[in-house]
């Protein structure tokens, strides 16, 4: 597993496809803070849960100068097959041979089902405005966690 992220950290840059096959990069979002989330997968229903909660916080988000990015190791047609049954507006990026999961920490052994596997740890980066961690979840849970992150960025 790799090393997790702490606040003050430089956010490991990439570039990967979105929903569309189209590239998007960190530092193409340079100059605002980003909510950067890792999922396990599109279309269950704890990462469906956790997208939907982002969608409806969007608005306020955005007012707040916050950008939402969602990376799982989905293919973009998956992506867009969740982005459109969902009604998703932000973008969903490709991370098929987990590198950016790496990058991050987001992949390597968890439980589930009480069993260790080895997969994408749900994980949530807000990344300041100068590309650094601001802050770091690990394991977190679907439910509740877009409240938990907007009332710990003050909104």
């Amino acid at each position: 597993m790799s090393e997790r992220l702490q606040p003050g950290d430089v956010a490991p840059e990439f570039e990967l496809p979105d929903a569309d096959d189209t590239a998007v990069s960190l530092a193409s979002l340079r100059g605002k803070r980003v909510i950067l989330y890792f999922y396990p997968a599109a279309m269950t229903p704890g990462c469906t849960k956790e997208s939907v909660d982002f969608e409806g916080s969007l608005p306020e988000l955005e007012a707040a100068g916050v950008a939402v990015v969602g990376v799982s190791p989905d293919k973009p047609a998956k992506l867009a097959k969740f982005r459109d049954k969902e009604g998703l507006t932000f973008p969903l990026l490709s991370d098929p041979d987990a590198k950016v999961l790496q990058a991050y920490g987001a992949y390597g052994e968890k439980k589930l089902y009480g069993k260790v596997v080895v997969g994408v740890i749900r994980s949530t980066f807000v990344i300041d405005a100068d590309g650094r961690i601001e802050k770091a979840y690990y394991n977190v849970k679907a439910t509740g966690h877009v409240e938990r992150l907007r009332r710990d960025l003050g909104l």
